[in-house]
């Protein structure tokens, strides 16, 4: 169920995503230039804007564990997965060992070793849209690669907010759940992870 206040910038921002756009939305951490992450015509536009080497995987954001299942081979999500995502206390992405076969992600998603990092959010605006759109979505920090995330929508450039195809409205005067960017942790399929950034 999509939140009223969030209606009709959620039916906007999935347009613009049927269409192959690309989009500014605000997520459980910064806010996050986005697209279907099924289509690699958008995810090669996110590099492009962002100005980041293609050899560096971008987050896929999905608004469920159903729609986790349906990213990553499921032989490659060991049960402990599941209590990270449940128990954490900031907003945590997982790389995990491979995507589905039949998922569809971009081939650009994926890091050389196959890998894929996912993370399932929880906040409002963010999961609505992930439901709506009924398909994985790229997440990267809105700012050209290797400047400081913004932690507001009014930190973002104008080089960033001018090369996407929607902004969304809905929380411009609100900060983000997490004003930092996601943890980031490896966890392979036996369940022995490693912290790759706190």
């Amino acid at each position: 169920m999509i939140p009223a206040e969030y209606f009709e910038d959620i039916r906007l921002a999935v347009d613009c995503l049927r269409r192959g756009g690309v989009i500014l939305y605000p997520t459980d951490t910064v806010w996050g230039i986005g697209c279907d992450a099924t289509c690699s015509d958008a995810v090669r536009r996110v590099f492009e804007i962002k100005r980041r080497a293609d050899a560096k995987a971008l987050i896929t954001l999905v608004g469920s564990v159903a729609a986790l299942e349906r990213v990553v081979d499921p032989d490659a999500i060991p049960d402990v997965a599941y209590e990270l995502i449940e128990f954490s206390t900031r907003p945590t992405t997982i790389v995990y060992d491979r995507a589905s076969r039949v998922s569809g992600i971009a081939p650009e998603l994926l890091a050389p070793d196959g890998s894929i990092g996912v993370r399932v959010t929880s906040e409002a605006f963010s999961r609505a849209l992930c439901e709506a759109f009924r398909r994985p979505l790229v997440s990267t920090s809105a700012n050209v690669s290797g400047e400081a995330a913004p932690e507001t929508f009014a930190a973002i450039s104008r080089e960033i907010s001018g090369a996407v195809d929607y902004v969304c409205t809905s929380r411009r005067d609100e900060p983000t759940a997490d004003r930092r960017p996601s943890v980031v942790m490896r966890l392979d399929s036996s369940g022995m992870f490693k912290v790759l950034r706190s």
